[in-house]
């Protein structure tokens, strides 16, 4: 296995760093996923067990001026490492202002990603920064349950509002409940609410619009004013909302069909972690928020904004 890669444009490495402390905001430990046209960011917990989940995707062409890669085999061309995302957060901020930035699949006594920063000096000379962050090669035998996930009919898709104003909301009604319920419907409309023994917040959301169905059948026989509701963990949804570093132009939330996790195929279910093999997913073009509820099982998000997609599952409350 090879790995080697090099960003040089200011922007791009500006990008990637935002996207590195969005992934460490949303998870102490994942899973990057290295192909030759991609990379992927991945957080598996079981759903079924009250864990969220994330698929986080990059287009290496927009990031990398250079990128060389070897994985496996021939047949099976990737590279999957376990890492504690916070540690490749703090190497990349070490790198604002940068010449460029080198990441290298090494063998220092373990396996390691190493980070290289060029960085320019007061007297104009180069000086090379190097973190050294230890990963944990992933056998191909594991890979099954590391794949991109896919997506059932869902009970209601909606666009979401702005996500800094949902997150505003969310911080005020944490210090009331430590759940929340989610409501929506295909007329555009999204209601958040807590309910305590005392008092009944809802704050309400109009013309948000709805993404089309998925497949010509889903939600025809949902009247357009009913709610799908759904409760979920106060805190699971704030820390979604507070990890968002890279704005996103479109967000859609569903509620999904299903309290275990699922593979793309005519909606149907099985009790498997939300991933597959499928090359049909969402694309890589973040260019929204969507929001998908399914009655009382999953909620998955999903956020588009051009060179980044990221979707990311909650578990709803029993």
């Amino acid at each position: 296995m090879k790995f080697r890669a090099k960003i040089v444009d200011a922007a791009c490495l500006n990008h990637f760093t935002r996207v590195s402390t969005m992934i460490a905001k949303l998870a102490k430990t994942c899973t990057l996923r290295i192909s030759p046209e991609k990379l992927n960011f991945v957080l598996s917990d079981r759903v079924a067990s009250g864990g969220v989940s994330m698929w986080c995707e990059l287009e290496q062409e927009n990031f990398f001026s250079e990128f060389q890669m070897e994985g496996i085999s021939a047949e099976n061309n990737a590279i999957y490492l376990d890492l504690t995302a916070e540690n490749l957060s703090r190497a990349l901020k070490t790198a604002q202002n940068a010449r460029a930035l080198k990441i290298k699949l090494t063998n220092k006594h373990f396996p390691c990603l190493t980070v290289s920063i060029e960085l320019l000096s007061v007297s104009s000379s180069s000086r090379v920064v190097t973190h050294d962050i230890p990963v944990k090669v992933i056998p191909r035998k594991l890979w099954k349950d590391l794949q991109e996930p896919t997506i059932p009919d869902s009970d209601v898709s909606i666009y979401l509002p702005v996500l800094k104003t949902m997150k505003s909301i969310v911080e005020k009604m944490k210090n009331i409940s430590n759940h929340l319920i989610m409501e929506a419907n295909l007329s555009g409309e999204l209601n958040l609410k807590i309910e305590t023994e005392l008092v009944c917040i809802t704050t309400h959301f109009k013309d948000l619009g709805n993404p089309p169905p998925a497949s010509e059948d889903a939600s025809q026989e949902r009247p357009p004013e009913q709610m799908a509701e759904v409760h979920v963990d106060i805190r699971k949804l704030l820390q979604f909302l507070a990890g968002q570093q890279v704005n996103p132009t479109r967000a859609v939330c569903r509620q999904l069909k299903g309290s275990h996790t699922f593979h793309r195929g005519a909606g149907r279910l099985s009790a498997r972690p939300p991933w597959s093999g499928a090359q049909d997913g969402p694309g890589a073009h973040l260019t929204g928020t969507e929001n998908y509820l399914v009655s009382n099982k999953i909620v998955h998000f999903d956020l588009l904004h051009e060179d980044v997609s990221l979707q990311y599952f909650i578990p709803a409350l029993s």
